[in-house]
């Protein structure tokens, strides 16, 4: 264990730990999805859903004949041109094929809910990095009238990097990149959360902040972006944790009125710290720390953390999120999250494609209320507190209002 004094400045751009991760080689057939719900009896998952992650119900989704790819991205003759909304995953990625898969099944359960949308074509790959521009291209070509992706964030940077693009494209990540076009960011960067627990602290009336992290670099984000806007509102950091073993130095965190603790660490860390840390004092975290009401044990030994997430995950039997069907058997805490982030995505990108940013933004979205900054969606997650074995949605959370199929 040892104790720093924070210096850290408030880093841009950080995202969820899982897509900071380089990626591998691309060029994999094209899968084309209609949207337009179909007969229950006829109904089929995408061909890349894995058969032990099958839907609850059908979803009105039917698989078309998979698309002939070429290693260069470009269209193979007689390729099908048709107008359709463009999807660009890493799903033959070792390291990001389940992630994309997520966010897949996700923006597909979103587009069967749409009446009359257009088809999605799913355009597969292995590495954003050196395919995505082709991939982007052909889409473009083959009638693509929106497009959705990439998901990692090096692909995101080629993407953004590269000529102006020409129709609304929502990227699935987020870069610090200023644009005059139609690329928009959307993802589930761990700054956001961070920056929103600050916010909601100095609400409460907190003053001063120990931050207590692990040696892990999410776990260092988090406490950066922490410091940054708690810095910035005016409160005052008294140390930072870093934690390797000893667990003597959280039984002499101050508690005197005012004080906090930011506890910046993953779920199997944070159910260990909590119980060295006084009760006297407001514990506050990131989404990290929950890992799903089903979990009683561990959220039990993290008894009256507040903490933020998603509607998909706090409030399943909400009207407005039980509209889209979920994954039979459930997808693991961050799988469903990326699930999440797939639905709100197509419901994005079907309000940039109706240039209709003025009357649907901020949206109730199942991964929260979203607002447009630039070309930023920023996201307010839903404040919650961990009590009694359960995460619970406090009082004063962003409402959620119950959606309705676009016509």
């Amino acid at each position: 264990m040892q104790v720093v004094a924070s210096e850290s400045k408030w880093l841009r751009g950080l995202l969820i730990a899982a897509l900071y991760v380089s990626l591998f080689g691309c060029a994999t057939p094209p899968a084309t999805t209609s949207a337009v719900p179909a007969p229950a009896h006829t109904a089929k998952a995408p061909t890349t859903t894995p058969a032990s992650a099958q839907p609850v119900a059908t979803t009105g989704v039917v698989t078309e004949p998979a698309v002939e790819v070429v290693s260069s991205g470009e269209a193979v003759p007689n390729e099908p041109t048709e107008h359709h909304i463009a999807l660009i995953l890493p799903l033959k990625s070792a390291a990001f094929g389940k992630a994309a898969e997520a966010v897949q099944q996700g923006f597909m359960a979103a587009a069967a809910q749409q009446a009359n949308g257009l088809p999605v074509r799913i355009y597969p790959c292995n590495d954003e990095k050196t395919e995505v521009l082709a991939l982007y291209q052909r889409a473009i070509k083959a009638g693509a009238l929106s497009v959705a992706g990439p998901l990692t964030r090096n692909g995101v940077v080629a993407l953004a990097t590269s000529s102006k693009v020409a129709v609304p494209t929502l990227a699935l990540n987020v870069i610090d990149a200023p644009r005059a076009d139609q690329l928009y960011f959307f993802g589930l960067p761990a700054d956001q959360e961070a920056h929103q627990v600050a916010e909601l602290a100095t609400k409460a009336g907190l003053l001063s902040a120990t931050i207590v992290r692990t040696d892990t670099a999410l776990s260092k984000r988090l406490a950066q972006a922490f410091s940054g806007n708690w810095q910035r509102s005016g409160g005052i950091i008294l140390s930072e944790i870093v934690y390797s073993g000893d667990t003597a130095p959280l039984r002499l965190i101050p508690t005197d009125p005012g004080n906090m603790v930011f506890l910046a660490a993953e779920v199997d860390k944070a159910r260990l710290l909590r119980p060295y840390i006084s009760n006297l004092l407001p514990v506050y975290a990131s989404s990290q720390v929950f890992s799903g009401n089903a979990n009683n044990l561990v959220n039990f030994d993290l008894a009256e953390v507040r903490f933020v997430d998603m509607p998909w995950v706090l409030q399943p039997d909400h009207p407005a999120v039980m509209v889209y069907q979920r994954v039979v058997p459930p997808l693991p805490q961050d799988m469903e999250r990326l699930y999440a982030l797939g639905i709100d995505a197509y419901r994005l990108l079907q309000i940039f494609y109706q240039h209709d940013t003025i009357n649907s933004l901020p949206m109730d979205g199942v991964t929260g209320k979203i607002g447009l900054n630039g070309h930023l969606l920023e996201r307010e997650a839903m404040p919650a507190v961990l009590r009694q074995g359960q995460g619970i949605p406090l009082d004063g959370r962003p409402q959620l209002v119950e959606s309705k199929p676009q016509q």
